[in-house]
């Protein structure tokens, strides 16, 4: 009993751990299933080095063009181990962030009974009529259908000609989640290649079929590469990186509201690790500006408050953060940890709160085990 008290003040005297939104990509729950007989990539793997995959590649010597600030890397059908014309494009940090297959006059699928039975339990995406002058034996204008898939910080998307009982794969990709929006099927840029017009420009030609696709592809990509690093979809974060990426991408900049502020919440996130306080709650104030109720913006920028030292101001974030999304679990720990000195015993229900919200999440492990600890030291006080 006396160890547990001995502990309170060196609990609370190292400072208090204000927490923004610099997590691991969320876990998708359920998982859509997501298995398959069709072997594409073979021992290539997203997020590969430039570098290793050129070595898992030998005697091949791919066609290398222009991707935006990366590259693609091209392997024709005669060469590639799928049958398919095969792309790999690769970010301006030499990293493997997408994966393109294409078959031209369509590949049957009735050999491949587990992809088969996948595509049967998936709801299609996207339905949409098209036209493949490659296939002759089918009518000019045939139905398709888009398929998404894949795993807790990737995503598989397959585009399918003709109904269940005679499926053809035109194309299929395998994309780093944060680059999804600039590989799907439907943009001009991977249609043309099935009809055969591609104009060659590493994704400057753009569909209209969403929001995203109006928007700088520049602006796009590096906003992408910022998430992929600043979030550890490949591994490790880099914020040196992802603060790069972002700057570069409010160059270019959005035209929609929604994408400017999550820009400047990023930016915000991004100076924070970088020490630089001052401009992380510039940053952050004007993300608000433009979207004043979202609840991360709200959670980070009272994390910026606290360290700044502007308790005041870092308990109010939190406590509106809570207000606009009762089950935020961050914010729950947050205000536990800016009223732990003052108001213990709700200290204890917000602690509490946190850790019935977040029980499973292995993410959170260092996180729960922390505020167990507070909680005990509390009531022991």
């Amino acid at each position: 009993m006396h160890r547990r008290l001995s502990l309170l003040p060196l609990l609370f005297s190292v400072g208090v751990l204000w927490v923004g939104c610099d997590t691991p990509p969320p876990a998708r729950a359920p998982l859509p299933p997501s298995e398959s007989d069709l072997d594409l990539a073979g021992p290539t793997k997203l997020c590969d080095s430039r570098q290793i995959f050129l070595e898992r590649h030998p005697g091949v010597a791919p066609h290398i063009q222009a991707w935006g600030s990366g590259e693609e890397l091209r392997i024709p059908p005669e060469k590639s181990r799928s049958k398919s014309e095969e792309s790999y494009f690769f970010d301006e940090d030499g990293t493997l962030v997408g994966m393109l297959f294409v078959f031209r006059s369509g590949l049957d699928l009735a050999p491949y009974k587990t992809l088969r039975y996948t595509l049967s339990q998936l709801k299609p995406s996207l339905e949409f009529y098209l036209t493949v002058a490659q296939l002759a034996d089918r009518q000019n204008m045939e139905s398709s259908t888009i398929y998404d898939t894949g795993d807790e910080k990737t995503t598989t998307r397959y585009l399918v000609l003709g109904d269940r009982n005679a499926q053809r794969l035109l194309e299929a990709s395998f994309t780093v989640d944060p680059y999804v929006k600039l590989f799907s099927p439907y943009r001009k840029e991977f249609l043309d290649r099935l009809r055969d017009t591609a104009q060659q420009t590493g994704g400057q030609h753009l569909d209209t079929q969403g929001a995203e696709d109006k928007e700088p592809f520049a602006s796009l990509q590096q906003f992408a590469r910022g998430q992929t690093a600043q979030l550890a979809y490949c591994g490790t974060k880099n914020q040196v990186i992802a603060l790069d990426a972002y700057r570069k991408a409010s160059v270019s900049g959005f035209t929609d509201k929604i994408w400017q502020a999550e820009l400047h919440h990023r930016l915000g996130v991004s100076w924070e690790a970088a020490g630089d306080l001052e401009k992380a709650k510039s940053e952050l104030v004007a993300s608000l500006a433009l979207r004043p109720n979202s609840p991360e913006v709200v959670n980070n920028l009272g994390a910026v408050y606290g360290k700044l030292g502007d308790k005041q101001n870092a308990l109010a974030s939190f406590e509106k953060a809570i207000l606009l999304r009762p089950n935020y679990a961050i914010a729950r720990f947050n205000v536990a940890e800016a009223i732990a000195d003052t108001n213990p015993k709700r200290a204890i229900t917000e602690y509490e709160t946190y850790l019935a919200i977040v029980e499973g999440i292995p993410e959170e492990a260092d996180r729960i085990a922390l505020a167990q600890q507070r909680v005990k030291a509390l009531k022991h006080q």
